[in-house]
């Protein structure tokens, strides 16, 4: 829609300035600058009181202003988060808030009571997507509550969301959209627009925090950066992030499993030493990978362009050569829908025109399975763009994170984590997981990785050494547990501990088996379980293991265990977490809704935690 002069207080020459600009920005600008006029309107306001006295506003405007006036300093934010980028992000936007006189309170969401809902006058909620468009377990009791009955009418509060997710699953940040979305039904305000953001979310989260503060009328200065870079990270000792990761060397890269195994599992351990990095059991090693070379070389030669043409890698414009670009710097194995959108403006194919209209949703969707950069660019020719033109359009090479399998106290200085072998066929062509190919085929010992430290503040060791714990964790779930019995046995931690584990083949999968071994012998390891699917007639899960020892299991909850879960979310954690409920039920004699409000409130207290993927 565009400004008229005879509806807007604009002048002709304002109005076609306005409709020649607003058209062209994105919805990123947009909000970006509607917190920059809101930041602008706040300090003309306490700077020049006689400015606004001058001021004729429509009944709108005094409206406006007349909110503005009334804003409050305090300020709610509350974080759903399952791996900590959203915890990250929270703390860092409180810290800013507060540097600027804000009182915040800053809280999980499964620490929040809901009831004080009704209390609140600014409510910030910084949230991530997980699986497949759930809640992160912190999020799901205020989730529930919010859509449930008991949520109360909110017409005095003012909001706002910062979602997290990743656009190549079909429910990008749907869990962002519903809380916002719900806050709007129960007759709540929007402080600033939702912000949605991709795995890539440095510059979209900061965007957020500008509007966000601007809309409080709050100072969004911030100190300049020799860098130009945008840096979200909470300050640590280690001058290495995910936006700085450190050139690692690889000590060593082995395969697990045993000769004639369908699998291929790696175990890396890479040098820490002059990174000052520093970990603990539960966190995650995030790995920058290289694309493959091969396919590299396809998507160059099928679109005509020059490896060694000088391509834009960063929004300082810093240039690499193209196929070095696209080796290192940008996502090429991975379709996703916001992807498409834009290539249809690169191409003249009608066909892919059609498939990205609303109502081709499902095509879309079924199109983008298991497809990369290499069949768009082959199945929706010709192009019209330039090399720098359609590397614009392409996600940032995202890290991938691995459950860290070693305790720092017992390897200082490195790291090591447990990584399977990715590969399928797929559309006539071979596909594989872009690091576990990297990591098994092409890099070396005395090779380097780029690497960094994520903190997992929701999967932790209790703070009790003497608490018991109970760890599931099939296949690679196992890695982090690992790091759980080296860390409790370099420290002489008391407690119990129990460990289920399962993989295909008890001869050629049996991960660290000699170790498991070993701390069984010394009482590292109380109990341990197993389950190998493939050497029965009928397959045979660590949940069902679970299920046999029902019993035990439950009188050691009782007691006070604290479960730990890693690995595949999408079946084993779900049947886990049915299994988990089962137990309750038989041994414990509740009710399906008794066992399900006694995990939630282990969830709850950090005695059932889950590193899930």
């Amino acid at each position: 829609m565009q400004l008229q002069v005879t509806n807007s207080p604009f002048n002709q020459e304002q109005v076609e300035l306005l409709n020649r600009l607003l058209p062209q920005l994105t919805e990123v600008q947009q909000i970006w600058l509607s917190g920059y006029l809101a930041a602008l309107r706040g300090s003309a306001m306490s700077t020049s009181p006689m400015a606004v006295s001058q001021i004729e506003p429509t009944n709108g405007a005094v409206q406006s202003l007349s909110a503005q006036a009334a804003i409050s300093r305090e300020v709610t934010i509350l974080f759903g988060s399952q791996t900590g980028n959203s915890q990250r992000l929270a703390k860092e936007l409180s810290g800013q808030l507060d540097k600027q006189g804000v009182q915040v309170t800053l809280a999980s969401m499964s620490d929040f009571k809901p009831n004080n809902l009704k209390k609140l006058q600014h409510l910030l909620i910084l949230v991530s997507t997980h699986g497949e468009g759930d809640p992160p377990d912190n999020a799901l009791p205020f989730y529930e509550f919010l859509h449930s009955k008991r949520a109360p009418r909110l017409e005095e509060l003012r909001y706002s969301v910062l979602s997290l997710g990743d656009s190549s699953y079909e429910f990008f940040c749907k869990t962002g959209i519903d809380f916002d979305l719900r806050l709007e039904e129960l007759g709540a305000t929007r402080l600033s627009p939702r912000v949605d953001c991709d795995v890539d979310y440095d510059d979209s989260a900061a965007l957020w925090f500008e509007s966000v503060k601007g809309a409080l009328s709050v100072n969004s200065a911030a100190p300049s950066s020799s860098s130009g870079e945008t840096n979200l990270s909470v300050p640590v000792q280690s001058a290495y992030s995910r936006t700085n990761p450190f050139q690692a060397e690889l000590l060593e890269n082995l395969n697990l499993n045993g000769r004639g195994s369908q699998r291929e599992t790696r175990h890396l351990e890479i040098s820490l030493e002059g990174s000052n990095l520093q970990y603990e059991p539960g966190d995650c090693l995030g790995i920058y990978p290289e694309n493959h070379p091969d396919l590299v070389n396809q998507l160059i030669a099928t679109m005509g362009w020059t490896p060694e043409e000088p391509i834009p890698v960063n929004k300082n414009g810093d240039l690499l050569p193209l196929r070095e670009a696209l080796l290192r710097h940008f996502e090429i194995t991975v379709l996703t829908k916001p992807l498409l959108e834009q290539a249809a403006k690169l191409s003249s194919s009608a066909k892919l025109r059609e498939l990205v209209e609303p109502e081709r949703e499902q095509e879309l969707r079924a199109y983008l399975k298991e497809r990369d950069l290499l069949d768009l660019v082959q199945d929706f020719s010709p192009w019209e763009a330039t090399a720098a033109q359609f590397v614009s359009i392409l996600r940032k090479m995202p890290a991938r994170l691995y459950s860290i399998a070693s305790s720092s106290k017992v390897n200082p200085d490195e790291v090591h984590v447990t990584i399977r072998t990715v590969r399928y066929e797929a559309h006539g062509r071979d596909r594989y997981g872009v690091c576990s190919v990297y990591s098994s085929e092409r890099v070396k010992p005395g090779d380097s990785l780029r690497v960094y430290i994520h903190d997992n503040p929701n999967f932790k060791l209790p703070a009790n050494p003497e608490t018991p714990i109970i760890m599931i964790g099939p296949g690679t779930g196992v890695a982090p547990f690992r790091a759980f019995l080296q860390d409790r046995e370099e420290s002489g931690a008391t407690g119990k501990t129990w460990l289920f584990y399962g993989d295909q083949h008890f001869l050629t999968d049996f991960l660290y088996q000699i170790e498991w071994q070993k701390w069984l012998n010394d009482g590292v390891l109380t109990r341990m379980d197993v389950a190998f699917s493939r050497d029965t007639d009928k397959k045979v899960y660590v949940q069902h293991r679970m299920l046999e020892k029902s019993r035990e299991l439950f009188q050691w909850l009782q007691d006070g265990a604290s479960v730990y879960v890693c690995g595949d979310e999408k079946h084993m954690a779900h049947d886990v977490h049915a299994v988990l409920g089962t137990i309750l039920e038989r041994e414990g004699g509740m009710t399906s809704e008794q066992a399900a409000a006694y995990l939630a409130e282990m969830q709850q207290q950090r005695r059932y935690q889950r590193d899930v993927y």
